[in-house]
């Protein structure tokens, strides 16, 4: 008897990328706005939090558009993931817009065409439109061939009911193609838009759940709906105000949406649009969602960025701008002046500041904690111990960056989990940055450009430096 090979099959495994922020899935706030101390991925920073908690409530019942708001505080305390927190809070519906400081310099238009496209972005319209739809459970589909191919169209009759009546349309070839594309049966539950002749299948009825025929898991039971066939539906869409830019722009159209090339979209365009919906809100047919703005680096921008950013805050219209920043006092870019946070005062003083603290050896423990769950490691408590002193002698992120490499470094040697030879062999492998910045003070002669100058008071600057 001939052997029957069977060929090997092979799992396929989903691949996640993990980012610096993936573990973060709101702010983690209980109802009473009161930050839990480890919660959605969120450690510490409790006021910092407690101050995003109001922020997002008030821009949910839509009373902050148009408000500032600066996330400020040193490298590595939390601020990108806190503007992820918002985000994630602030759910599907409002729109969400991000962009860093340095990227309006890298985009083909102008500074303040790319900071207003971001604007508009961040700004929702859900229009609200009524349609017609017939909605029954279909009894039986006739459908009449003609004898000779091609001869005729088919023709066909789709009977349909409800709890309260049954009615037979006519059908014709357009109908009859759209029924067979959905498969549509007896017993299924449709919906019939009228203007589009859109056939959607809603279910199947539950009045035939005992049929003895196949189906999968996958199989929805809905109730046969009652009352009359044709009713009026409120259909609501969600658009941004820049989608509806590209769109009616002329030299991009919609196609451009897809592409990302939308180019500069010109004012009058912007102002019809906004004539447009200010008559749909008078007639109720929209609502505006005013959304978040989030800016990093934003003392990346400069004094005419500003200036726009001032003006545009006034508008009826404007979202939420949350901008972070890691400066202190430094040059305003584009001036000789300097400022707190390379902020120019006049838009410093439109801003409400939340502050971030540096994270305690504590919360360095508990983050990295929730980093080996993210990135799938398994460590040892006293690899964990180690690998926490480091992040406080250190900073946090080159802590985290050490996770995935100690696991590499474990798997080489065939261990199972990650133990402190492994922390040890890769802290060897990469410096941190007082490492690196001794390294360049002890060998300084042997690069290029050296400007540290030689002398009595160099090893003073060493010091320095390195702390």
């Amino acid at each position: 008897m001939a052997e029957l090979k069977i060929s090997e099959m092979k799992d396929l495994t989903r691949i996640e990328r993990i980012g610096a922020h993936s573990h973060i899935r709101g702010l983690g706030l209980d109802s009473a706005l009161e930050p839990r101390a480890v919660s959605e991925g969120m450690v510490g920073q409790t006021s910092a939090r407690k101050a995003a908690g109001v922020i997002v409530k008030m821009v949910q019942e839509g009373k902050i558009a148009g408000r500032a708001v600066l996330l400020a505080g040193q490298p590595g305390s939390g601020k990108t993931a806190i503007a992820m927190g918002m985000a994630k809070s602030l759910g599907q519906e409002t729109p969400f817009a991000m962009l860093a400081g340095s990227e309006l310099y890298s985009l083909e238009m102008s500074k303040t065409e790319a900071l207003m496209q971001a604007f508009r972005k961040a700004i929702g319209v859900r229009i609200k439109e009524e349609t017609e739809v017939i909605e029954g459970e279909v009894v039986e589909i006739l459908i009449d061939r003609p004898a000779v191919a091609g001869a005729a169209s088919k023709t066909g009759k789709l009977t349909l009911k409800t709890t309260e009546m049954e009615t037979v349309y006519d059908s014709g070839a357009k109908m009859i193609e759209a029924l067979g594309k959905e498969k549509v049966q007896s017993g299924d539950v449709i919906g019939i838009d009228k203007a589009s002749g859109k056939i959607t299948k809603l279910g199947r009825s539950f009045s035939r759940s005992r049929d003895y025929d196949a189906m999968g898991p996958q199989t929805k039971f809905v109730q046969c709906p009652d009352g009359e066939l044709q009713k009026r539906k409120e259909i609501v869409h969600c658009v941004t105000l820049h989608e509806i830019d590209v769109i009616n722009s002329r030299t991009q159209g919609f196609l451009a949406l897809f592409t990302g090339d939308t180019g500069e979209i010109r004012a009058e365009v912007r102002e019809q649009i906004d004539t447009k919906v200010a008559e749909w809100r008078e007639e109720g047919k929209a609502e505006i969602v005013p959304g978040v703005l989030f800016i990093d680096e934003v003392h990346m921008l400069d004094i005419e960025c500003f200036s726009f950013l001032n003006r545009a805050l006034e508008n009826d219209m404007a979202p939420i701008l949350v901008v972070a920043t890691n400066r202190g006092i430094t040059t305003i870019r584009g001036t000789n002046y300097k400022s707190p946070h390379g902020i120019p005062i006049d838009f410093l003083d439109r801003l409400l500041i939340i502050s971030t603290q540096p994270y305690t050896e504590e919360d360095i423990r508990k983050i990295l904690d929730i980093r080996c769950l993210e990135e799938d490691v398994e460590m040892s408590e006293d690899a964990k111990i180690l690998l926490t002193k480091i992040g406080v002698d250190t900073s946090l992120r080159y802590a985290i960056h050490l996770i995935t490499a100690a696991a590499l470094a474990c798997q080489k040697r065939k261990g199972k989990i990650v133990e402190m030879e492994d922390i040890s062999r890769v802290y060897e492998l990469f410096y941190d940055v007082k490492r690196s910045t001794q390294y360049l003070m002890e060998y300084q002669s042997q690069f290029m450009f050296n400007e540290v100058p030689t002398g009595e008071g160099d090893e003073d600057e060493a010091n320095a430096m390195v702390s």
